[in-house]
């Protein structure tokens, strides 16, 4: 079969939402396009970049927000689209009147943590290359629990720090709160790392979100965890009618389907507008998440897929899924985090917002990865459940001197809402939303045809 040279690419990212700590925009795509692992490995911040060089094109991103490609045939050879959202794939195709070629399952996810190699040969389509640069070594900390605690939480914060005074140098800070361990520990972090760089902390306000007449637990648990400590006046609750709930919309943001990251998108969707309603240039916002994939914070026996073992034995399990290698790994939407990455980051760009999540940062997830959790848990679920409390409250006190406390689990999207409420807003048929999403690009393609 004869090959025929991919045309062109068409970068359709946007590099102003790049946010690198220790390289120029420049540095970071040549090392992309050298294919430099090492080179990617050392880079700071979070980025999504594509690079061309000689006849490969090469493409890399951070954990904490997503890049596809897609080729296209034209009469003048195949080209290939790199896009942080399916629908810009979209939106370019049709312009060039290629809507017919397209659907979402055809485009790919950058894994992240590695670098997606793509020859510049198409027609038939060549097949991507995966090569990792970060590849953390596993259960490398002693079992001490202090030095563990204050190992994480010091990584968590030089993230922070770095973020503060290379990104986020001057307007304010808003959290994503809840109460719980991630958004607090988020919060209190910040908090000591603008009092450690001489700044004052009034830059600072928690965000809860509340919805009308639903007696959500998430804003009294808000208020206990901020009472505790003297610092209530931070808090600031963004209210919102039961209506700023809408899952079809959530799915389109999301441009995926799976039910608990639909439900985590539709309430971060009512948050963020609330915020941008209150603050029309409110720019900068910081959440906790990624802060369950890394101390492996949840319920095994939930997903009949895992075992404990599967859970402590893979690395990164819940950050990347199964691995690229794997059957079970999606080429249109990666695994784990890598694929939930969205939930946050798509809704907080709709509403123009500039998202970090410090516990996807290497240096956080290298450090959780080195935990040694089948030692200290005898594989047993239930002491892995409580690792992560004793972790992050040790953590904190051991770093800043606060007392920080420690609440059940709880989902976002379950503590805004009663459980009777969160029945009327959501589909009990899991597979509504892929209906709905799909159903979604299969009116545009037939109208394409048309």
């Amino acid at each position: 079969m004869h090959e025929q040279p991919i045309h062109c690419v068409i970068d359709l990212t946007d590099p102003k939402t790049n946010v690198l700590f220790n390289a120029s925009p420049e540095e970071a795509r040549q090392a992309v396009a050298a294919g430099d692992l090492a080179g990617v490995r050392r880079l700071q911040g979070s980025f999504a970049l594509v690079a061309v060089q000689g006849i490969t094109v090469r493409l890399a991103r951070s954990l904490d927000r997503p890049l596809r490609w897609f080729i296209a045939k034209r009469n003048d050879g195949p080209c290939l689209i790199a896009a942080e959202r399916i629908d810009s794939i979209h939106r370019w195709l049709a312009a060039e009147g290629l809507a017919n070629q397209f659907h979402p399952s055809y485009t790919r996810m950058v894994p992240a943590h590695h670098i997606t190699e793509v020859g510049l040969v198409g027609c038939p389509d060549p097949a991507p290359v995966h090569r990792r640069f970060f590849e953390p070594t596993l259960r490398r900390l002693p079992t001490d629990l202090d030095a563990i605690s204050e190992a994480y939480v010091s990584a968590v914060l030089r993230t922070i720090r770095s973020w503060l005074t290379l990104r986020a140098r001057s307007g304010p800070v808003g959290v994503c709160f809840s109460g719980g361990l991630d958004s607090g520990t988020i919060f209190l972090l910040t908090y000591h790392a603008l009092r450690e760089l001489g700044e004052s902390p009034s830059r600072l306000k928690t965000f809860t979100l509340s919805l009308e007449g639903e007696h959500g637990p998430d804003l009294e648990q808000a208020q206990r965890f901020l009472a505790a400590l003297g610092l209530g006046y931070f808090l600031e609750p963004i209210t919102a009618p039961l209506s700023a709930i809408n899952w079809r919309e959530a799915v389109l943001v999301l441009e995926d389907y799976k039910p608990l990251d639909v439900e985590a998108a539709a309430m971060s969707l009512a948050l963020y507008r609330g915020i941008r309603q209150r603050y029309p240039d409110w720019r900068y916002l910081l959440d906790g998440d990624g802060g369950d994939e890394n101390l492996k914070d949840y319920p095994i026996e939930d997903n009949p897929e895992l075992t404990i073992r599967s859970v402590l034995m893979n690395r990164m399990l819940y950050q990347e899924g199964w691995g690229v290698q794997s059957l079970k790994h999606s080429q249109t939407y990666s695994g784990g985090l890598s694929r939930g990455c969205a939930r946050t980051f798509a809704p907080a760009v709709m509403c123009g917002f500039e998202k970090f999540s410090p516990f996807t940062a290497p240096e956080a997830v290298e450090v959780a990865e080195s935990i040694p959790f089948v030692e200290l848990t005898d594989w047993q679920p239930e002491r892995l459940y409580a690792l992560k409390g004793k972790i992050l409250t040790r953590g904190v006190e051991r770093v800043t001197g606060l007392k920080m406390p420690d609440f059940p689990k709880r989902r976002f999207q379950h503590g805004t809402v009663s459980s009777s409420g969160f029945k009327r807003l959501f589909p009990t048929d899991p597979h509504a939303y892929r209906r709905w999403f799909h159903g979604h690009y299969e009116q545009a393609v037939v109208a394409a045809a048309y």
